[in-house]
């Protein structure tokens, strides 16, 4: 059950009809079936029971995320809230009193997590707190505080701004909650940016490495990305508490509390709903990692951006830091960099409005996504690959403006089945290992073989006609059928 309305007067039934066009399960409990079958004949979901009584409300209810007291009597009113509170600890309560109850307001207060009277202009505001939103918040929050131990909040390998953002804003949340955490990582903060993020900002995040010794943690939940050992170092058999994530996913995510939305463009806009429910404002620090990455995630609000990603940038502006900003925007570039940049503009191979590049040997695979969006911006380019290797993974970052192609699933089909891959339509990346690219291979011939196989199944899942001398060649690889 969602929602729980004990008592329902004249102001608790102008509640209810409202509360029935949201999403999500509602009872009504009253003294007495007649009053119950009154509310039934409405089209209401009411049963009569003894509401004094918390373990017959907790009995005929079940499970409930929020309870809204709305008897007109107050002291009704007051005796119920205790009831909510005895039955349902971490419900959020809701209490609704006449304007002229302030005899029994206090104690009220005193036990419910907000308080309205019929008038009071936030009814709105904190109706939604008892839907579908508040919902999840409040399911969030039971899982956080069943946490035996210090929570691992980990972000994707390599994180981007929108990761490492996450990660300290659910940490954020799961202190609030009463529950130690720690904001993780694997791999390397490479990218000139995200180090000046982390450094300026003063972020503690834990890089963690295949040694370390995961048992010190009592739960583990993932942001930005969804599956353990997939994008992240974790042993793909670790129990999931917390998924919050904004890509979609191809298989089924098991976790104990899971929020996969893909009608926004960053994980730091949930991130934020989540504050903004709890009632908790974002320090500077926090504000200004959290804007950093829906800006970046959204490609400053051009690519995939939703009305929630506004609304978040918006809330948080006023608690960012701008200088901050223009510091992590205008860091100094490292040569390397540089080099992975110009080696994937040298070794661009252009088939009709797509173009792939191999950049090589990979130190700083940050620099991919870079390249990518760089080589978008050539005249008649439309979908760019930009792929680079190191002795035992191949990384891909793919880019595209093509408004018929969706690349997370082009990616996933060109190398899901040898690898790891998806995204969202306009941008997306996949890892593959080098050994099922290399089968009975000269170490000479490595760089060739991986460059023309990345590139060819990538042109051939576009449906784009292959050279077929190189196609013959590489069929073994890269599966190509039926060639004439």
């Amino acid at each position: 059950m969602d929602r729980l309305v004990l008592g329902c007067g004249s102001v608790g039934r102008s509640f209810v009809e409202r509360l029935l066009d949201r999403p999500g399960s509602l009872l009504v409990l009253v003294d007495g079936e007649r009053r119950a079958k009154t509310l039934r004949d409405g089209g209401i979901d009411a049963r009569g029971v003894d509401t004094t009584d918390s373990a017959a409300v907790r009995t005929v209810a079940g499970e409930v995320d929020s309870v809204i007291v709305a008897p007109d009597d107050p002291e009704q009113t007051r005796n119920f809230v205790g009831v909510a509170r005895e039955a349902y600890p971490d419900a959020f309560v809701l209490a609704c009193v006449a304007p002229d109850a302030t005899d029994a307001t206090d104690a009220i207060e005193a036990r419910a997590d907000r308080v309205v009277t019929y008038t009071d202009p936030t009814t709105e505001f904190l109706l939604d707190r008892a839907g579908d939103d508040g919902i999840r918040t409040r399911r969030l929050q039971r899982v956080l505080r069943n946490i035996d131990g210090t929570l691992a909040v980990v972000a994707h390998d390599n994180p981007d701004p929108d990761a490492i953002a996450s990660a300290v804003g659910l940490k954020r949340i799961a202190e609030a909650a009463g529950t130690d955490a720690e904001a993780c990582y694997y791999g390397n903060i490479n990218h000139q940016e995200n180090r000046a993020l982390v450094n300026l900002l003063e972020y503690d995040l834990r890089n963690l490495t295949p040694e370390s010794d995961l048992s010190e943690f009592g739960g583990f939940a993932l942001v930005d990305h969804s599956r353990p050992g997939v994008n992240d170092g974790l042993p793909e058999d670790t129990d999931i508490d917390i998924v919050v994530d904004h890509h979609p996913p191809r298989a089924p995510i098991e976790a104990r509390f899971v929020d996969l939305r893909s009608d926004v463009g960053s994980t730091s806009t949930l991130i934020l709903g989540y504050l903004d429910h709890l009632d908790i404002d974002p320090d500077a620090a926090l504000a200004t990692g959290l804007l950093y990455g829906v800006r970046t995630d959204t490609k400053a609000f051009s690519r995939e951006v939703a009305e929630a990603d506004f609304d978040a940038a918006a809330h948080l502006v006023e608690f960012v830091d701008g200088s901050a900003i223009q510091r992590i925007e205008s860091p100094s570039t490292t040569g390397e960099t540089l080099d992975i940049v110009a080696n994937a503009i040298v070794n661009r191979r252009r088939e009709k409005d797509v173009l792939t590049t191999c950049v090589g040997e990979l130190a700083d695979r940050d620099a991919l996504p870079q390249a990518a969006d760089k080589l978008l911006e050539m005249n008649g380019v439309s979908t760019t690959l930009v792929f680079g290797y190191t002795d035992e993974m191949v990384f891909v970052s793919a880019r595209s403006r093509d408004d018929d192609i969706d690349l997370g699933e082009v990616l996933r089909n060109a190398f899901g089945q040898i690898g790891s891959a998806g995204g969202h339509a306009e941008m997306a990346g996949a890892q593959i290992p080098v050994g099922m690219l290399l089968e009975e291979t000269d170490e000479a011939d490595r760089g060739d073989v991986i460059e023309e196989t990345i590139s060819e199944r990538f042109f051939e899942t576009l449906g784009i006609s292959l050279n077929r001398a190189a196609a013959s060649v590489y069929a073994d690889f890269i599966g190509v059928d039926g060639l004439e």
